[in-house]
């Protein structure tokens, strides 16, 4: 199934995006250009990994903490860990993570 939609990002108070643990590392380099984009004009952003085994959440956002702080940006990011765990009846685990621009 694909969704499509779009919007502006003044429409909402704290964007949030979703990744997937078997997406490959374009997507995460696609999915850190765009966080770093983003928190030039908002200070917050939410972000979920999920996928099938429970370490592939924390292992993608271990990736994708590596790529962001490679960037340069001339601001600190503070990784704000939300709601984990896994979905009943499935194999589907999952991890928040918020992203907070300082400085």
């Amino acid at each position: 199934m694909r969704i499509e939609y779009n919007f502006q990002l003044d429409q909402v108070k704290v964007p949030r995006f979703s990744v997937e643990a078997t997406e490959g590392i374009g997507k995460l380099f696609t999915l850190a250009t765009l966080a770093l984009n983003v928190l030039e004009v908002r200070e917050r952003i939410e972000l979920v990994f999920h996928g099938l085994n429970p370490e592939d959440p924390a292992r993608k956002i271990e990736a994708f903490r590596r790529v962001l702080e490679s960037s340069g940006a001339k601001w600190e990011l503070a990784w704000e860990p939300g709601r984990g765990g896994s979905v009943p009846g499935s194999s589907s685990y999952y991890q928040w993570i918020a992203l907070v621009r300082r400085g």
